[in-house]
């Protein structure tokens, strides 16, 4: 299918003219061209927003990490419940939970789009 690049009607494949508006389809390559970027964006691993989220929950946790191991940690007089605290066992588990997310929410949006 089609779209016009001047008013954005679905047309025909081979279509010559717009069916609604009489606009020329000779740029109808470009427009399907963009189209195919826009769909790809949405679509590919939930798109740019998603996937700068993911980078900054990553680099969150490592910070966090270096502040506990580098900073808090060695803070003397601290109890030994916090002292002794295990950090690493959290990247793993957001990992994970970021994974299943994006899982839940590609098959959502596939749903929806059929």
């Amino acid at each position: 299918m089609a779209y016009c690049p001047s008013c954005g009607a679905k047309n025909v494949d081979n279509a010559k003219f717009c069916i609604m508006c009489g606009a020329s389809m000779m740029a109808a390559p470009r427009a399907r061209e963009k189209e195919w970027e826009d769909r790809c964006e949405k679509e590919c691993a939930g798109g740019p927003r998603r996937a700068s989220i993911f980078w900054a929950i990553i680099i969150i946790l490592i910070g966090l990490w270096i502040v506990w191991e580098f900073g808090i940690r060695n803070i003397q007089g601290l109890p030994p419940e916090l002292t002794n605290f295990q950090f690493w066992w959290i990247f793993p588990i957001i990992i994970g939970l970021v994974i299943i997310i994006t899982g839940i929410s590609m098959v959502t949006r596939g749903r929806r789009t059929q």
